[in-house]
């Protein structure tokens, strides 16, 4: 990562923070992204792949709210089995002027004990454990054609610590609205589910990077563990988690839009 990349970041980090936001009570478009897909299967351990489990719980999250908040409208980056480069998923969410943003992802860890859920906004890496989080969501950009020369990416390269704490500086505009919501989350997980919170965490995802909203990567268990696995495997366990989002979108809304 030379000077020029750097200066390039921060400007990057000035234009959005001082041309993207706008009207911080409204709350009429939310953008869903199922993480992985196609080609891409995420992590996988026995027969559950995380690419059927994220758009199964995302697709479960969209109809909860098409249905019970109709005036919001619900955009998904993907609703099949389909590969996403990580650049088109913020694009979909700006292009549609997305008032929130919700990446679902599953985690997982070489130590089978790791368990719990975890939502993480756009910041500095508070930990080794972190760093290694969004490394391993960031290396999907490895499965894109070409992705060097992707001018959305500037140069950003997946194996560079140095490069996920720079581009974490582009969100800081919306992270106390990232930070209320994640909170939500993590609070509606606590409440409805048997996993595990491990709380809110800040680490810096590519997803998020171009994102002119507030966003969020929610790690919704980890495959890796027996017991979390057993949940996210379930028609009944997805069903949980999406309404437990679902809680914290409406709780979001009504602390947004006063409705």
């Amino acid at each position: 990562m030379d000077k020029k990349l750097l200066i390039s970041f921060l400007i990057a980090s000035f234009w959005i923070s001082s041309s993207f936001i706008g009207d911080e009570n409204k709350f009429d478009i939310v953008v869903i992204d199922a993480g992985h897909g196609g080609h891409d299967p995420g992590c996988n351990f026995t027969n559950d792949r995380e690419k059927e489990v994220t758009l199964s719980i995302a697709l479960k999250l969209g109809k909860m709210i098409e249905d019970s908040l109709p005036d919001v409208k619900v955009v998904y980056t993907r609703k099949t089995d389909k590969f996403i480069e990580l650049s088109e998923r913020s694009n979909i969410a700006n292009k549609n002027n997305a008032d929130l943003f919700i990446s679902i992802h599953c985690n997982a860890n070489d130590h089978a004990e790791a368990n719990g859920t975890e939502t993480y906004i756009m910041g500095l890496h508070k930990s080794e454990s972190n760093l290694q989080v969004s490394k391993r969501e960031n290396s999907v950009i490895t499965l894109e054609k070409d992705y060097k020369n992707n001018s959305a990416y500037e140069q950003f390269d997946p194996n560079s610590p140095i490069g996920h704490i720079i581009f974490s500086l582009i969100q800081n505009a919306y992270i106390d609205q990232s930070a209320k919501f994640a909170s939500h989350v993590e609070t509606e997980f606590k409440k409805n589910t048997k996993l595990k919170s491990r709380g809110v965490k800040q680490a810096g995802f590519l997803v998020l990077w171009k994102t002119a909203m507030p966003g969020v990567l929610i790690e919704t268990g980890f495959l890796s563990n027996e017991m979390d696995r057993k949940v996210l495997s379930k028609d009944s366990g997805q069903i949980v988690m999406a309404k437990s989002i679902y809680n914290a979108v409406k709780k979001y809304k009504t602390s947004t839009a006063g409705k």
